[in-house]
């Protein structure tokens, strides 16, 4: 039996309408895991039914994490959330923290995970942490844009064996002040932390970069998705 891994939809505003990235569907599945998306709930029990029915829980990319879920205000025009995911992801973040059941966040997930735990954002990194590196890269987005340095003593060190990684790139918000309880496993050389983890968790990493685009042609990024697998047992 594959572990079920609960996905979280991407959402089209235009469209009204849910929608899915094969890569991260294909990266689980590939990885050992069997892969479910949610519905759009705010219903806590719905959730709460469906959260108990998974081994494991992927935050993915997709829209800005709302201002107000980290206790500031919206830059105005330069911020698109949708509250709905936000309270939605909030519900199946702490169940899966309470219950102890593994979760990988990626992109947008790095950036709502640390939110929701009490950490803050950069709104817009062009406006507020200016630099070189290119944070938002062109495609094709399953090649790298910038390099980070791996934490030796970090979980990420021991899953991908190197103090350096080439990664992909394509964000404007980024982790700012980290949460209470997460700690770094990758900072890029602009400073910024590009992956995190909870101590005394059986795993609860995420990841700024995108391992759904690159992982049919690096290593590292199925390391990843199979680090998350095997944590589930």
């Amino acid at each position: 039996m594959k572990p079920i891994i609960g996905v979280m939809p991407l959402w089209d505003k235009k469209k009204d309408s849910l929608w899915m990235l094969p890569g991260y569907l294909d990266g689980l599945n590939e990885a050992g895991g069997l892969p479910v998306i949610f519905p759009f709930s705010a219903d806590e029990r719905e959730l709460d039914q469906l959260c108990g029915m998974c081994d494991g829980f992927l935050f993915t990319g997709g829209h800005d994490v709302s201002p107000g879920v980290y206790g500031e205000d919206p830059i105005e025009g330069l911020i698109d959330d949708c509250g709905k995911r936000d309270s939605m992801e909030t519900v199946v973040l702490k169940y899966a923290i309470d219950s102890d059941k593994p979760v990988l966040g990626i992109c947008r997930g790095i950036h709502f995970i640390n939110a929701v735990l009490g950490g803050s954002l950069y709104q817009d990194l062009p406006t507020q942490h200016p630099s070189d590196i290119s944070h938002r890269q062109k495609p094709p987005y399953d090649e790298p844009s910038h390099d980070v340095t791996v934490a030796a003593d970090s979980p990420l060190y021991r899953c991908l064996e190197t103090d350096r990684i080439s990664v992909n790139s394509c964000h404007h918000q980024a982790v700012k002040q980290l949460a209470p309880g997460l700690e770094p496993m990758a900072v890029s050389t602009d400073g910024l932390v590009e992956a995190l983890y909870m101590p005394g968790k059986r795993f609860l990493w995420a990841v700024q970069w995108h391992p759904e685009f690159s992982f049919r042609k690096d290593e590292n990024s199925r390391k990843i998705f199979r680090a998350f697998i095997d944590a589930i047992g």
